[in-house]
Protein backbone atom coordinates (compact mmCIF):
# COMPACT_ATOMS: atom_id res chain seq x y z
CA UNK A 1 0.00 0.00 0.00
CA UNK A 2 2.91 2.70 0.90
CA UNK A 3 4.66 1.25 -2.49
CA UNK A 4 1.74 2.29 -4.44
CA UNK A 5 1.16 5.74 -2.37
CA UNK A 6 4.58 6.41 -3.38
CA UNK A 7 4.55 5.86 -7.44
CA UNK A 8 1.68 7.90 -7.27
CA UNK A 9 2.97 10.87 -5.49
CA UNK A 10 6.33 10.42 -7.87
CA UNK A 11 4.15 10.14 -11.00
CA UNK A 12 2.05 13.50 -9.68
CA UNK A 13 5.66 15.25 -9.09
CA UNK A 14 6.64 14.28 -12.81
CA UNK A 15 3.62 15.78 -14.29
CA UNK A 16 4.32 18.69 -11.72
CA UNK A 17 7.32 19.49 -13.47
CA UNK A 18 5.87 18.97 -16.82
CA UNK A 19 3.35 21.27 -16.11
CA UNK A 20 5.90 24.01 -15.12
CA UNK A 21 7.98 23.55 -18.40
CA UNK A 22 10.03 20.78 -17.42
CA UNK A 23 8.91 18.65 -20.38
CA UNK A 24 10.29 19.44 -24.10
CA UNK A 25 8.29 20.93 -26.59
CA UNK A 26 9.17 20.21 -30.43
CA UNK A 27 10.99 23.28 -31.82
CA UNK A 28 7.58 23.67 -33.78
CA UNK A 29 4.70 22.16 -35.19
CA UNK A 30 6.21 20.99 -38.34
CA UNK A 31 8.70 18.80 -36.34
CA UNK A 32 5.95 17.45 -33.83
CA UNK A 33 4.86 13.54 -34.61
CA UNK A 34 1.65 12.10 -33.66
CA UNK A 35 2.06 8.79 -32.37
CA UNK A 36 1.07 6.06 -33.79
CA UNK A 37 -1.40 4.62 -31.39
CA UNK A 38 -2.86 8.89 -31.23
CA UNK A 39 -6.46 8.60 -30.67
CA UNK A 40 -8.40 11.48 -31.35
CA UNK A 41 -10.94 13.38 -29.52
CA UNK A 42 -14.32 11.58 -29.70
CA UNK A 43 -16.66 10.87 -26.69
CA UNK A 44 -15.36 7.01 -26.15
CA UNK A 45 -11.55 8.59 -25.67
CA UNK A 46 -12.96 11.04 -23.23
CA UNK A 47 -15.03 8.49 -21.30
CA UNK A 48 -11.74 6.24 -21.34
CA UNK A 49 -10.06 8.93 -19.28
CA UNK A 50 -12.72 9.24 -17.02
CA UNK A 51 -13.34 5.79 -16.07
CA UNK A 52 -9.78 5.49 -15.40
CA UNK A 53 -9.35 8.15 -12.67
CA UNK A 54 -12.64 6.81 -11.21
CA UNK A 55 -10.79 3.29 -11.02
CA UNK A 56 -7.98 4.73 -9.72
CA UNK A 57 -10.04 6.57 -6.87
CA UNK A 58 -7.53 9.08 -6.29
CA UNK A 59 -6.01 11.05 -8.60
CA UNK A 60 -3.27 14.29 -8.56
CA UNK A 61 -3.67 17.99 -9.65
CA UNK A 62 -0.45 19.99 -9.99
CA UNK A 63 -0.81 23.63 -10.36
CA UNK A 64 1.47 26.02 -10.54
CA UNK A 65 1.85 29.02 -7.50
CA UNK A 66 3.78 31.46 -8.59
CA UNK A 67 7.28 29.16 -9.88
CA UNK A 68 6.15 26.67 -7.16
CA UNK A 69 4.77 22.92 -8.46
CA UNK A 70 2.24 22.25 -6.07
CA UNK A 71 0.02 18.96 -5.88
CA UNK A 72 -3.15 17.58 -4.45
CA UNK A 73 -5.40 14.41 -4.15
CA UNK A 74 -9.04 15.12 -6.42
CA UNK A 75 -11.69 12.46 -6.99
CA UNK A 76 -14.30 14.55 -9.03
CA UNK A 77 -14.34 13.87 -12.58
CA UNK A 78 -17.72 13.62 -14.53
CA UNK A 79 -18.35 13.79 -18.24
CA UNK A 80 -21.33 17.03 -18.11
CA UNK A 81 -22.63 17.82 -21.84
CA UNK A 82 -19.68 16.57 -23.77
CA UNK A 83 -16.80 17.67 -21.53
CA UNK A 84 -14.97 16.37 -18.56
CA UNK A 85 -15.03 18.43 -15.80
CA UNK A 86 -13.92 18.66 -11.83
CA UNK A 87 -14.40 20.51 -8.83
CA UNK A 88 -13.26 22.10 -5.97
CA UNK A 89 -13.89 25.10 -4.35
CA UNK A 90 -13.66 28.82 -4.62
CA UNK A 91 -12.24 29.29 -1.08
CA UNK A 92 -9.35 26.82 -2.02
CA UNK A 93 -5.76 27.43 -2.69
CA UNK A 94 -5.74 25.85 -5.62
CA UNK A 95 -8.99 27.70 -6.90
CA UNK A 96 -6.77 30.94 -6.87
CA UNK A 97 -3.83 29.16 -8.06
CA UNK A 98 -6.07 28.06 -11.12
CA UNK A 99 -7.23 31.66 -11.60
CA UNK A 100 -3.81 32.85 -12.17
CA UNK A 101 -2.87 29.85 -14.26
CA UNK A 102 -5.12 27.26 -15.47
CA UNK A 103 -2.54 25.00 -16.98
CA UNK A 104 -3.02 21.81 -14.98
CA UNK A 105 -1.46 18.21 -14.64
CA UNK A 106 -3.22 15.56 -13.11
CA UNK A 107 -1.99 12.29 -12.69
CA UNK A 108 -3.28 9.18 -11.80
CA UNK A 109 -1.80 5.40 -10.92
CA UNK A 110 -4.35 2.14 -11.03
CA UNK A 111 -2.70 -0.08 -8.97
CA UNK A 112 -4.88 -3.44 -9.97
CA UNK A 113 -3.04 -3.08 -13.11
CA UNK A 114 -0.37 -1.00 -13.44
CA UNK A 115 -0.96 1.54 -15.97
CA UNK A 116 -0.94 5.31 -14.83
CA UNK A 117 -2.44 8.61 -16.61
CA UNK A 118 -0.75 11.74 -17.18
CA UNK A 119 -3.03 14.77 -18.59
CA UNK A 120 -2.13 18.37 -19.48
CA UNK A 121 -4.76 20.05 -20.01
CA UNK A 122 -6.00 23.89 -19.44
CA UNK A 123 -9.27 24.26 -16.81
CA UNK A 124 -12.23 26.39 -17.68
CA UNK A 125 -14.61 27.52 -14.87
CA UNK A 126 -18.00 26.68 -16.15
CA UNK A 127 -20.28 28.83 -13.55
CA UNK A 128 -23.74 27.67 -14.67
CA UNK A 129 -25.80 26.18 -11.90
CA UNK A 130 -27.18 23.19 -13.85
CA UNK A 131 -23.42 21.84 -14.31
CA UNK A 132 -22.76 22.52 -10.77
CA UNK A 133 -25.48 19.99 -9.57
CA UNK A 134 -25.21 17.63 -11.96
CA UNK A 135 -21.25 17.45 -10.20
CA UNK A 136 -22.90 17.45 -7.02
CA UNK A 137 -25.77 14.83 -7.81
CA UNK A 138 -22.88 12.33 -9.30
CA UNK A 139 -20.62 12.91 -6.62
CA UNK A 140 -23.25 13.24 -3.32
CA UNK A 141 -20.68 13.12 -0.52
CA UNK A 142 -19.62 16.65 -1.48
CA UNK A 143 -23.18 17.99 -0.75
CA UNK A 144 -22.28 18.09 3.03
CA UNK A 145 -19.75 20.94 1.87
CA UNK A 146 -20.76 22.50 -1.57
CA UNK A 147 -23.95 23.28 -2.84
CA UNK A 148 -25.01 24.35 -6.51
CA UNK A 149 -25.96 27.67 -4.95
CA UNK A 150 -23.56 28.74 -2.85
CA UNK A 151 -20.30 31.03 -4.14
CA UNK A 152 -17.73 28.55 -3.09
CA UNK A 153 -18.59 25.87 -5.56
CA UNK A 154 -16.00 25.86 -8.93
CA UNK A 155 -16.13 23.54 -11.63
CA UNK A 156 -14.01 23.26 -14.39
CA UNK A 157 -13.99 21.46 -17.86
CA UNK A 158 -10.39 20.41 -19.22
CA UNK A 159 -9.81 21.69 -22.65
CA UNK A 160 -7.29 21.31 -24.69
CA UNK A 161 -6.57 18.18 -22.86
CA UNK A 162 -3.91 15.32 -23.64
CA UNK A 163 -3.51 12.54 -21.74
CA UNK A 164 -1.12 9.41 -21.82
CA UNK A 165 -2.04 6.25 -20.62
CA UNK A 166 1.12 3.83 -19.51
CA UNK A 167 2.49 0.62 -18.44
CA UNK A 168 5.63 -0.82 -17.65
CA UNK A 169 4.16 -3.58 -20.62
CA UNK A 170 2.55 -1.81 -23.18
CA UNK A 171 2.68 0.98 -25.51
CA UNK A 172 1.94 4.08 -24.11
CA UNK A 173 -2.08 5.73 -25.54
CA UNK A 174 -2.02 9.44 -26.07
CA UNK A 175 -5.66 10.90 -26.63
CA UNK A 176 -6.72 14.23 -26.69
CA UNK A 177 -9.70 16.16 -26.40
Amino acid sequence: MVKQHFLSLALAFMAAVSCIGGGQQPASEEQAVVPENYQSANPENMQQVRDFLHQAGCYFLATVDGDQPQVRPFGTAEIIEGKLYIQSGHVKNVAKQIAANPKVAICAYNAQDGRWLRITATLQEDPRVEIKKAMLDANPGLRSLYDENDDNTAVYFLKDAHATISSFTAPPVEIEF
